[in-house]
């Protein structure tokens, strides 16, 4: 059988090459028609963001099209054996990469079609993060298995790995068990991120404190979590530390919050003019959501009056900035209505016996 050197030198092979050449080109240009076409019917039938959907298909689609082509005219080219065989087996790892493509960008096609009917920037979005969060971790994890099922299956395409993979079965139990030890760490992460997915005590966009840091999820993966703390930085935990520590989550059932506000007055200040006075203050603020009104004295400590006041918010932030505001404006109504009964040290003096 003639070299794959000698069939080069020989210059027969660029004929097949043109040959070739030809129908890559005119893969290409079937694809561009036939997404001209779709593009046209999708706009005028549905959408643009339709077409936006479909689009992400074009490169896969492009491809295999291609290798479509180059799979018919591959019998009438003039290759030896060797060469055949070799162009064969790049197309069958090509078409491997072209469907594992096309099944990648149908999981994100899936979920971009699943989450349009919710809207995560809604001021109640609760229903729309634990989907959110689901569809994500899910995607990932899909995503990943693909891609090692499409190296698996093209590793399988060569000869010599197939008696790599026999030899290595021959000593799997010793295998299993290093590969076990040495994995342990990502496989409990991957673990925790379906344990998350599934019973879900975080979601994206929860306002959690961990760490000592106040907090909103602001990305999940399957190995990690990233807090966007509220100064702008970012907290980055290993997704088992939300399963294997305890952490507050301020909206896992509802982003609705209380909020408290302590004051410290003397002992001789009426209590009934402040309660009616946080009632008028919050009337005047939209950060109030209307549930809760409440002031009382909760403490007698030995030289002030312990007063709190409750109120409620839609979320978290909300709430920070009601509270700010009505403590600054109890403070100024004590200042100006009643300064005596503001915090004193009273220090009494008694004469002495002669």
């Amino acid at each position: 059988m003639e070299s794959i050197s000698e069939f080069v030198e020989s210059g027969e092979i660029w004929p097949s090459l043109i040959v070739m050449l030809g129908a890559i080109v005119a893969g290409v240009i079937v694809s561009i028609i036939a997404f001209f076409i779709i593009k046209k019917i999708v706009r005028y039938s549905l959408s643009n963001n339709a077409w936006v959907i479909v689009s992400k298909l074009k490169y896969p689609v492009t491809l295999l099209i291609t290798l479509l082509l180059l799979t018919i005219v591959l019998p009438f080219l003039n290759f030896t054996e060797g060469v055949t065989i070799i162009v064969k087996h790049i197309i069958t790892i090509l078409f491997i990469i072209s469907f594992s493509w096309i099944m990648i960008q149908a999981v994100r096609i899936s979920r971009i079609l699943l989450l349009m009917k919710y809207d995560i920037e809604a001021k109640d979005n609760l229903q729309a993060r634990k989907v959110y969060t689901q569809f994500r971790i899910l995607q990932q994890l899909l995503i990943t298995l693909i891609v090692i099922l499409a190296i698996a299956v093209a590793l399988m395409t060569f000869d010599r790995v197939k008696q790599l993979g026999v030899s290595l079965l021959a000593s799997a139990g010793l295998a299993g068990l290093i590969i076990g030890f040495a994995a342990q760490k990502s496989i409990g992460n991957v673990i925790a991120g379906l344990q998350i997915a599934l019973t879900q005590p975080i979601r994206l966009d929860d306002v959690v404190i961990v760490e000592g840091e106040w907090g909103k999820i602001e990305e999940i993966t399957l190995t990690y979590v990233v807090v966007k703390i509220w100064d702008e930085r970012r907290l980055v935990l290993p997704i088992t530390y939300f399963i294997e520590n305890p952490f507050q989550n301020w909206t896992r059932t509802s982003s609705q919050i209380l909020g408290t506000i302590y004051l410290y007055t003397d002992y001789r200040m009426p209590v009934e003019p402040i309660r009616k006075e946080l009632s008028k203050i919050l009337k005047t603020t939209k950060h109030w959501d209307k549930r809760v009104d409440v002031l009382q004295v909760t403490d007698a400590k030995e030289n002030v009056l312990e007063l709190r006041a409750l109120v409620s918010a839609a979320d978290a932030s909300t709430a920070w900035n009601l509270r700010v505001f009505t403590r600054e404006k109890l403070i100024e109504f004590i200042q100006r209505e009643y300064p005596q009964y503001l915090p004193q040290t009273r220090v009494t003096f008694t004469e002495g016996k002669a």
